[in-house]
């Protein structure tokens, strides 16, 4: 099995890289190869590498920036899933396609299912669900997996930068009124390696069927909660110099961005574990896996 991986140098990518391994042959696409902005290039790479699945882990990730640089996200995030999934299908390939938590609004008081209406507060999340629908319409085999609130060892990215704002600051003010679910690079390339397993498995046998599912760590969070327990477990480490003595919850309103941000993150994940059989962790135990690894990793 030939497995072309987009976007092998994010957080997602980085870990797919590895736990792709042993399921085949992965082409680790460098942007050179293929660069989501120019579809034609897209095009041409997927035709000479033949690939019988594709994963794609590359997005237009800036929230913020999209606000105003509308079209690269549109067609990074939309036109390049739709030019994946025709090629998917002209090759006979398995698209594996990420997808985010901000194609809703946040208006819903419980978990979002996946078929639960989409209403995007933000030109990232409009570009993202653009994407999927892209997708959708395609003849290809697909899967969507949404997924909330991404960490990684490496990177930038929440934890690593509460981890520097410890060193630097006595006190730190974090939103509190928006709820969701951290989740680790690593479990969702470990759970897409076990998704792609079986999922070719279901296509050789003729009972495949595409479709999209929640794939983020158990349980939930603030934004607050998330960065209180980052410290909390930086300060078991010896010797290590945490400055940080309060993390104050603030409103969203206190703390403006360009792109609003839904309320409520929280995605349901049960027809994934059901159908995949997966038993996915709590966001506190995937956090304390990476934090180890964060820490194992310092001098």
């Amino acid at each position: 099995m030939k497995i072309l991986l987009i976007g092998s140098q994010g957080q997602v990518g980085w870990e797919l890289a590895r736990t792709l391994l042993p399921l085949g042959e992965v082409v680790a696409a460098s942007r050179a190869q293929a660069d989501l902005s120019d579809l034609d290039g897209l095009r041409r790479s997927v035709r000479t590498i033949k690939p019988d699945v594709i994963v794609n882990a590359a997005a237009y990730t800036a929230v913020d920036k999209a606000e105003t640089d509308q079209e690269q996200a549109f067609l990074i995030n939309a036109q390049a899933a739709g030019v994946l999934a025709e090629e998917a299908a002209i090759c006979g390939a398995l698209l594996i396609h990420y997808s985010t938590d901000y194609i809703f609004d946040g208006s819903k008081t419980g978990a979002y299912l996946e078929g639960d209406q989409t209403n995007p507060l933000n030109v990232y999340g409009q570009s993202k669900l653009a994407g999927e629908q892209a997708i959708q319409a395609s003849t290809a085999d697909f899967l969507i997996l949404r997924t909330t609130w991404v960490y990684a060892a490496r990177g930038n990215n929440f934890v690593k930068s509460i981890l520097r704002l410890a060193h630097e600051r006595e006190e730190l003010n974090i939103v509190a009124d928006q709820i969701g679910a951290p989740t680790w690079a690593r479990l969702i390339a470990e759970s897409t390696a076990h998704i792609l397993r079986q999922a070719q498995q279901e296509r050789q046998q003729g009972g495949f069927k595409s479709g999209i599912y929640n794939l983020t760590s158990t349980g939930e969070t603030s934004w607050h909660g998330f960065a209180e327990k980052i410290i909390e477990l930086a300060k078991q480490q010896e010797n290590l110099s945490i400055k940080t003595q309060r993390v104050n919850p603030i409103p969203t309103s206190a703390y403006p961005l360009p792109a609003t941000r839904p309320a409520n993150s929280r995605l349901s994940t049960q027809r994934l574990q059901k159908h995949y059989q997966l038993a996915l962790p709590s966001w506190e135990t995937a956090l304390q896996l990476c934090m180890d690894e964060i820490f194992s990793s310092k001098p």
